[in-house]
């Protein structure tokens, strides 16, 4: 990391940056270049790993690509404007979280698990996760993050 005095790495304060967030990018390898798309989400902490749950349809270019290549990063982050420096430029006012870890296609119970987190993450209420995942339309992916990094604007 470039700019050191803006690392995170208090664990709760890199779980409140991921909190703040409302998409994740999921960076897949696909041949000559990658291919990232911007996903709602839900996530949860299992022995301090993080865990993210995104879900899709039952076929489509994502799915074939972690089916070759399980390896993904992950990036979530809040801009919240400009802010002037103290040396009188401009800089922005972030957070942000970048993951490298495995995808794979989640079973029935995280799938229920993963669209519960999803649904309460994305504050939608009224949706039942395991009617959601009974109707068999959806697929949810389980990201398992190995390392990860966080940045903060700090003044």
């Amino acid at each position: 990391m470039n700019r050191k005095d803006r690392e995170v790495t208090d664990f709760n304060e890199i779980i409140s940056i991921i909190d703040s967030c409302d998409t994740v990018r999921l960076g897949i390898n696909n041949g000559e270049y990658p291919y990232v798309v911007p996903l709602s989400f839900g996530y949860e902490v299992q022995d301090n790993k993080i865990i993210f749950y995104v879900h899709c349809a039952k076929k489509g270019l994502k799915l074939d690509l972690i089916g070759e290549n399980s390896k993904v990063c992950v990036e979530a982050d809040v801009m919240n404007g400009y802010v002037e420096t103290k040396t009188g430029g401009i800089t922005t006012d972030y957070r942000s979280f970048i993951g490298f870890g495995t995808a794979e296609i989640a079973d029935y119970d995280d799938t229920v698990k993963g669209l519960d987190l999803l649904l309460k993450h994305c504050n939608v209420e009224g949706y039942s996760a395991e009617e959601c995942a009974k109707l068999g339309i959806t697929t949810v992916i389980k990201i398992a993050v190995d390392r990860y990094t966080a940045k903060r604007f700090k003044s």
